[in-house]
């Protein structure tokens, strides 16, 4: 179990983690979603007891990291994919932290089997693409069979198998019991990976809440319509007030009506219905239009920049 309490931390004058509670079970994979800027990266490293707070607390299974007297076996994190030495083997990196934690040595060459590095072992790690430096990092995390485990951005640099692994084995790691507690940017990623969600927003908490109820809040709901009367029924959904976007092949996705009413206008106005489905709102939606005022730094749009340029 993890618990923040009150988790304050500034810069300066700028809050990047302001006054955060929550929670996060065992168990369950719990994704840590938040835009750029929003302190996800700052939480991780003072649970990890690598920043300290101005004031609040984070603890693990009751205790502070510092407080932990065999810290590898207890919490694992990979919270910098190039946190090694570069001219150390993937197997000496390993070999170190071991001994560093009175850890078997039998357990590093467990840990790069399980994490498909067996064969570059012996390798500098300097030479690593992300991708293998990632694996190598989730070995680190796991090299001491700890109960709990954070995970910031493990899948970048992964190729879609990887990908996939990375999400697989997550999921199995909740599933023995442990605490698992991951960030990504890639929320389609997440939807596939997490059972809970804390999402915050400038240092501050939305939700902490199940996936399925952070999508439900968004209150967005949408159909879709597969009709041979497309223009007609357009217009008669436009005067009653839905929004419309045009779908796959030839289809209307409508929002803002429920597909009873849309039923209504269709026998109303004599229009056929082919198909009428309600459509799932993903976590991307539900993501954006939850933190669309949380987000630090936003682009200008493109229509401004090309009226000047002219």
């Amino acid at each position: 179990m993890i618990t923040a309490h009150s988790l304050t931390k500034r810069y300066g004058t700028t809050p990047a983690v302001d006054n955060l509670t929550f929670e996060v079970p065992p168990g369950l994979v719990t994704g840590f979603l938040g835009p750029n800027g929003s302190g996800k990266s700052t939480t991780m490293r003072m649970i990890m007891g690598l920043d300290v707070p101005d004031s609040g607390s984070a603890l693990i299974a009751g205790r502070a990291f510092r407080e932990l007297p065999w810290p590898l076996r207890e919490v694992g994190g990979l919270l910098d994919a190039k946190a090694f030495h570069p001219a150390r083997t993937a197997r000496n990196h390993l070999r170190w932290l071991a001994l560093t934690n009175d850890i078997p040595m039998k357990r590093v060459d467990e840990v790069l089997n399980q994490v498909g590095l067996a064969s570059v072992a012996n390798k500098r790690a300097g030479k690593f693409s992300l991708g293998m430096s990632q694996r190598l990092g989730i070995a680190a995390a796991i090299l001491g069979d700890p109960a709990v485990l954070l995970f910031d951005e493990p899948v970048n640099g992964l190729d879609p198998e990887g990908i996939r692994w990375v999400r697989n084995f997550l999921r199995s790691l909740a599933a023995e019991g442990r605490t698992v507690f991951v960030s990504s940017h890639l929320i389609s990623e997440m939807s596939l990976t997490a059972d809970r969600l804390v999402v915050i927003g400038r240092g501050r908490l939305i939700a902490e809440t199940s996936v399925a109820d952070f999508v439900a809040r968004s209150g967005r709901s949408a159909v879709k319509l597969v009709t041979p009367d497309r223009a007609r029924f357009a217009s008669a959904l436009t005067a009653a007030g839905a929004r419309l976007e045009d779908g796959e092949g030839g289809s209307l996705t409508i929002e803002g009506m429920e597909a009873p009413q849309i039923g209504d206008i269709a026998a109303r106005d004599g229009l056929r219905v082919h198909e009428l489905t309600p459509v799932a709102v993903s976590l991307e939606d539900a993501f954006m239009e939850l933190t669309q005022d949380e987000v630090e730094y936003r682009p200008s749009s493109m229509a401004g920049a090309g009226a000047g340029a002219e």
